[in-house]
């Protein structure tokens, strides 16, 4: 059996989790510094999601798509009263491919235009859409993608292309460029540009501030619709509630997922009422199986009822900068560490050299066996990057315990 995927098979049978950690069937204990697959934000088996669940199942897990449910109308609600104006009607849907495919095909009925751009290190999904604005990996091998679709440079402030006089990311000079690239190849038909405010399959690469701003301009001077994918920034992880807050910008569509459930599989698309308006005159159609189930929607409204009553997003950023701090100890120590970046409870650890990917494989093997999971994307042009994404309610002690075995880790 082989885990078609970015990677291998953990060794390791799960038997169960809790918190922060998981535990192997042969008694194991695995510090989880993933949050599962970016995910799980509450910790695994929080004890308000058991009884959420227990208490859901028992009443009202599943409804035909066209009937409304508790559930699904608060969490819509409490979703809308969460973000800034216009961003107010809701569709509720399962994973983040998902969310990002009814984004997409919203955004092309609403302009009446097809082309795409995304970033070049972009992951939006493996569903049609979402794969052809996925560029970091799986474009090989399948054929042609869709017509329009373009990609523009990632600002990446470690490894600058365009170089302003103090050696640092001229990020607008390169923003320019690669509209000027777009402007070349589109046919006129510009409907929406896609991104990640931190790209995380990427390298977790943290846009500069001030670039979404400029990127929203560019879309605007072309009719384009701003789409952002919150799928692991969203919801507190980066020490805002959205990590688009920041900058100050307000995307015409936001899509919401794995951080949504805390686990469990529910999204969000989210838009303006004029978006919404426009994609229903033209008679809009996005039917799934499982859009606006009630029991995810339950989860969705209790993973809210924890992040304010918590206050997580205080927490993350908090945690944060202690997780920082202590990687910023293990650099002094190793040489091997080149960069650390990010956000809140997301942060990137790139390892450099030219033995950088052999060394990220040989460290995430010897995490493992010292009882810490570890992520790490490895990209042409980039040294293997560590992504830390622990969940928001780790204590400071389990962020130490990860910091002493990678620590050990890079030494042995």
């Amino acid at each position: 059996m082989r885990y078609l995927g970015p990677g291998a098979f953990s060794p390791d049978l799960i038997d169960h989790a809790a918190g922060s950690f998981l535990f192997t069937e042969d008694g194991r204990r695995i510090l989880d510094f993933t949050s599962g697959q970016m995910s799980a934000i509450l910790g695994h088996s929080h004890p308000d999601i058991v009884d959420t669940v227990r208490r859901q199942i028992g009443t009202l897990d599943h409804l035909f798509s066209g009937m409304l449910s508790r559930p699904v109308v608060e969490l819509a609600r409490r979703l809308a009263e969460s973000l800034p104006e216009p961003l107010s009607k809701v569709l509720l849907l399962s994973t983040g491919a998902e969310s990002n495919e009814a984004a997409i095909r919203m955004a092309k009925l609403v302009t009446g235009k097809h082309e795409i751009v995304s970033f070049a290190r972009s992951w939006h999904g493996m569903t049609q859409a979402a794969a052809n604005a996925t560029y970091s990996a799986g474009r090989k091998g399948y054929g042609p993608s869709s017509p329009g679709n373009f990609a523009i440079p990632a600002p990446n402030t470690y490894r600058p292309d365009f170089l302003a006089a103090d050696g640092s990311l001229d990020w607008q000079r390169q923003l320019d460029f690669g509209f000027e690239l777009i402007d070349a190849q589109s046919v006129g038909s510009l409907a929406a540009c896609i991104v990640e405010p931190i790209l995380s399959s990427g390298g977790v690469l943290d846009l500069p501030v001030g670039y979404l701003a400029a990127l929203q301009q560019k879309c605007r001077e072309r009719g384009m619709l701003l789409i952002l994918d919150e799928a692991q920034t969203g919801l507190c992880r980066t020490g805002d509630w959205y990590a688009f807050e920041r900058d100050g910008v307000v995307p015409d569509i936001l899509t919401l997922s794995k951080t949504l459930g805390a686990g469990l599989p529910i999204a969000a698309v989210i838009t303006s009422p004029e978006i919404e308006a426009a994609a229903h005159d033209r008679g809009y159609l996005f039917f799934t199986t499982h859009v606006s189930d009630p029991l995810v929607a339950a989860v969705g409204n209790t993973v809210l009822d924890v992040l304010t009553r918590d206050h997580l997003d205080e927490q993350a950023a908090k945690l944060g900068t202690f997780l920082r701090s202590g990687l910023l100890e293990l650099a002094d120590r190793h040489p091997a560490i080149a960069d650390i970046r990010g956000r809140g409870l997301l942060l990137g650890v790139e390892l450099g050299g030219a033995d950088a990917d052999q060394l990220g494989a040989a460290v995430t093997r010897r995490c493992l066996e010292l009882g810490l999971h570890m992520n790490i994307v490895q990209l042409p042009g980039m040294g293997g990057v560590f992504r830390i994404a622990p969940p928001l309610t780790a204590a400071e002690e389990e962020l130490s315990l990860g910091l002493e075995i990678l620590d050990a880790a890079l030494s042995s």
